[in-house]
C-alpha cells in the first residue's frame, strides 16, 4: 500500500495543493486558506461544484483546471486528495514517488482534533451505526459533532463545540489518514464492494482494517472474522450463543443484551430487518465503550427510525409493503437487506457491479424473493449470474419496475429496491434513484 503520509502530526508552513473540488475538497482548502496556510486548488474539471462557493469566500488563491500534470504537481509539498479519487493513478504515485505527501482531509482532521473521536467503518450499515451513536450520545445530554463520509465534512466538524467526534469513514479516507488516534475504532462487516479501484479484495480489506490503527477500543463483530483485531476487541453478534459482549439473547422472544442482561426487545427497535439489529448491537458496543448510560442507549434504539435510503418505509399500498435501501450498492448490502425481510421479496436491482461477484446472492435470491426486475447497465451480468436463483425480468426505466412489480405483487409480499450495484449509469447519486423509486411508488399509490 502507498506510504500516504510523510508529514509530522502537526500542520507545517509547507505548500498544499488540494486535488478534486467536491465536498472535502472544498472543506480542505477553506480550512487551509481561512488559517493562512499556502494552498492551491486542482480539479479536471473546468467549473467543479464548490468552486464559485470557494472564490467567493478568498479571491487570491490559485486553482488549476485540467490534468493533474507534474508541472502542477511540482510546487506542492503536500497534496490532499479527494476521497473519490484514487492515489494509485499514475499523476499522485510520480509525486508521492518525487516525496510528497499524500493525505486526505480526514487526516488534516486527525492532526487538529483535541477531543474523543469514534471512528467507523464497514462495507455495509456504517451511515446508521454513526448516525445511531451520534443519537446516543445526545440522548445523554453530552454534545457531539458526526460526519465525515456522512452529512458534514470531518474538518467543518471542528467548527461545531463537541465533546465527542462521531466519523464514519471510507476506506478512501481510510488509505489517506496515518494520524487518528481515536478513541473507538469499529468495523462492522465486510464484503466484496469497490473493486473497480483495488487490485484485489485483499487491498480492500486492508484498506479497512487501516481503522483500527492507534485506536484505544476495537469493536469487531464476531459473526465476521475477518473483521477481528485481536482478543480484546468489544465484540458484537447476532449468535444468542456467542461470547461476544453484544448479543442477542433469548428469553421469551428476542432482546439486544450487553452479556446476559437484556437490554430491549427487537421489537421495539424504531429500524427494521435482522441487518439493523446487528447495527444496534454494534452501535451499543460502541456508545457503552465511551461510558453513555444504558438509559441513553436504550432510549435513542426505540427513538431512532432510520435514515433515508436505507432500508427505508416507503408505504403499505393494499398489503404489499415497499422498502427503499437504495444505499446498498454492493452484494453484501443487498444481501443483508433481504435476508432482514420477512415477507417474500419481489427484488429490484441493477446499475453498476463495480466487478464484484455477483453470484454470491445466489442462494439468498433462492430463498427470498420470488422475481427480480433488473436495469441499469451491469442488468445482462447479473441476469447471468442469477439465472438459476429466481425468475428475472428486465426493465428499463424505474417507473417500469414499479409497475411491473405493483402487477406481480401479493398482499403480504414486500417490494425491495436492493440495487447490489451503483447508480452512476442513470442517477447522480444513490438518493436520486432512491427518490425516484419513492416518486413511483407514491404515483401507484395515487
Amino acid at each position: 500500500m502507498l506510504n500516504v503520509s510523510q508529514q509530522p502530526t502537526a500542520l507545517l508552513d509547507v505548500n498544499y495543493l488540494v486535488v478534486g473540488l467536491g465536498l472535502s475538497g472544498y472543506s480542505a482548502a477553506r480550512y487551509l486558506l481561512r488559517n493562512g496556510y499556502r494552498c492551491r486548488v486542482q480539479d479536471t474539471r473546468d467549473v467543479p461544484p464548490y468552486l464559485g462557493k470557494l472564490r467567493a469566500q478568498f479571491d487570491t488563491f490559485e486553482f488549476h483546471a485540467g490534468a493533474l500534470t507534474e508541472a502542477i504537481s511540482a510546487w506542492a509539498d503536500v497534496l490532499v486528495v479527494s476521497p473519490g479519487l484514487s492515489v494509485r493513478q499514475a499523476e499522485i504515485q510520480r509525486a508521492a514517488g518525487q516525496g510528497k505527501a499524500v493525505i486526505g482531509d480526514v487526516e488534516l482532521f486527525a492532526r487538529l482534533v483535541d477531543r474523543p473521536v469514534v471512528a467507523i467503518t464497514g462495507s455495509n450499515g456504517k451511515s446508521t451505526v454513526t448516525t445511531l451513536v451520534g443519537e446516543m450520545i445526545r440522548a445523554d445530554r453530552r454534545r457531539v459533532a458526526v460526519g465525515g463520509n456522512i452529512g458534514t465534512a470531518a474538518l467543518d466538524l471542528l467548527e461545531q463545540d463537541a465533546e465527542y467526534y462521531v466519523l464514519e469513514l471510507s476506506s478512501y479516507q481510510l488509505e489517506t489518514t496515518s494520524s487518528l488516534r481515536p478513541r473507538v475504532a469499529a468495523l462492522l462487516n465486510l464484503s466484496e464492494d469497490h473493486l473497480d479501484r483495488y487490485e484485489s479484495y485483499a487491498g480492500y480489506v486492508e484498506a479497512k482494517l487501516a481503522v483500527y490503527d492507534n485506536a484505544e477500543i476495537c469493536v469487531s463483530n464476531f459473526d465476521d472474522p475477518s473483521t477481528r483485531h485481536d482478543r480484546r476487541d468489544i465484540g458484537f453478534s447476532l449468535d444468542p450463543h456467542s461470547e461476544a459482549d453484544f448479543r442477542l439473547l433469548e428469553d421469551q422472544g428476542l432482546w439486544l443484551a450487553h452479556r446476559d442482561e437484556a437490554w430491549l426487545k427487537v421489537e421495539q427497535l424504531g429500524i427494521s430487518g435482522r441487518h439493523n439489529w446487528a447495527n444496534a448491537l454494534a452501535a451499543m458496543a460502541i456508545a457503552d465503550s465511551i461510558g453513555i448510560s444504558k438509559p441513553a442507549i436504550v432510549d435513542a434504539l426505540q427513538a431512532f427510525s432510520g435514515i433515508p435510503h436505507r432500508s427505508q418505509w416507503v408505504a403499505e399500498i393494499d398489503g404489499v409493503e415497499w422498502i427503499n435501501d437504495s444505499k446498498a450498492t454492493n452484494v453484501g448490502a443487498a444481501r443483508a437487506s433481504i435476508e432482514g425481510r420477512t415477507r417474500p421479496v419481489i427484488l429490484i436491482a441493477g446499475g453498476q457491479s463495480k466487478g464484484a461477484d455477483m453470484s454470491v446472492m445466489a442462494q439468498t435470491l433462492k430463498q427470498k424473493v420470488k422475481l427480480v426486475l433488473l436495469l441499469g447497465e451491469d442488468a445482462p451480468l447479473l441476469q447471468q449470474a442469477w439465472r438459476d436463483a429466481a425468475p428475472i425480468e428486465r426493465v428499463e426505466t424505474m417507473r417500469e419496475a414499479v409497475q411491473r412489480a405493483r402487477r406481480a405483487a401479493l398482499s403480504g409480499d414486500c417490494v425491495l429496491l436492493a440495487p447490489a450495484c451503483a447508480s452512476f449509469d442513470m442517477y447522480p447519486r444513490f438518493e436520486a434513484r432512491g427518490d425516484d423509486f419513492m416518486h413511483c411508488v407514491k404515483e401507484i399509490g395515487a
